[in-house]
């Protein structure tokens, strides 16, 4: 992903950072991939490192409480690629 040299990640807002984060993260992933990394080891890995860096920056607690949530988000579709109807 290239960003303009107008703009740096600490410019945009919560929502356009996400979308920078998610762009590194999917970029990364089809790198993997390419170069030979089961999908479902990099998504474990991935999940891995995300929950660790929370757990840094918010705590276990907090962390333990967004998960919580993710079953329903998955239930619902949230992360699924297909739309539902």
């Amino acid at each position: 992903m290239s960003l303009s040299t107008a703009f740096t990640l600490a410019q945009l807002d919560a929502a356009d950072a996400r979308l920078a984060a998610l762009d590194y993260v999917s970029e990364a992933f089809a790198e993997a991939v390419l170069d030979g990394v089961a999908v479902e080891a990099f998504a474990e890995a991935a999940i891995a490192t995300a929950i660790r860096e929370l757990v840094v920056a918010h705590g276990e607690e907090r962390v333990a409480e967004i998960v919580q949530t993710w079953p329903e988000r998955v239930r619902g579709g949230e992360f699924s690629l297909r739309l539902k109807q």
